[in-house]
């Protein structure tokens, strides 16, 4: 199983680059699942909904189950290899991670500028990418050996090639 990170700072673009990550390699018939960091504690749950209640009731560890899908939420932060772990066990061919900047797995940096070069400096950086240009941060990514993608205008076919070809080695 493949595991990949996509980090940057707020609004670099990281759930869009996911999100078309998630489906190219869907496309291509993988199994792909996600973990996201959420730095802020925002509340995923619905106020109001069933679960939502029986959260605010008390409840530790809250499943909803339908015909096609289980939701399962626990109020507990969760070390991400525990994550990565259950993703293996439920047969995910890759997992794409959103954050979780110091974890080593091999990662996408999304540069905003060049105030986010200190990125390329996390472990396991395999590529950067821009929306636009950064003489800085390309500089510095050239000197490393690291790739850098730019997606201007929201093109993101040689960064998603690049992703599915590392996915299906």
């Amino acid at each position: 199983m493949k595991v990949l990170q996509v980090v940057g700072y707020k609004d670099a673009g990281k759930t869009t680059l996911v999100s078309e990550i998630v489906r190219e390699l869907s496309s291509r018939g993988l199994l792909v699942g996600t973990v996201k960091h959420n730095a802020h504690d925002h509340e995923p749950d619905i106020p109001g909904t069933d679960t939502w209640k029986h959260r605010e009731a008390g409840a530790h560890a809250t499943a909803m189950v339908s015909e096609t899908r289980t939701l399962w939420r626990r109020e507990v932060s969760t070390p991400l290899p525990d994550l990565i772990a259950a993703m293996q066990s439920a047969d995910m061919n890759a997992v794409i991670v959103e954050g979780f900047k110091q974890s080593s797995y091999p990662k996408l940096v999304l540069l905003r500028g060049d105030e986010d070069v200190e990125l390329l400096k996390l472990p396991g950086v395999m590529a950067a990418v821009m929306q636009q240009s950064a003489t800085e941060a390309e500089s510095m990514a050239q000197r490393a050996g690291i790739p850098v993608f730019r997606t201007d205008n929201r093109q993101f076919d040689s960064i998603l090639r690049f992703v599915a070809d590392w996915c299906m080695m």
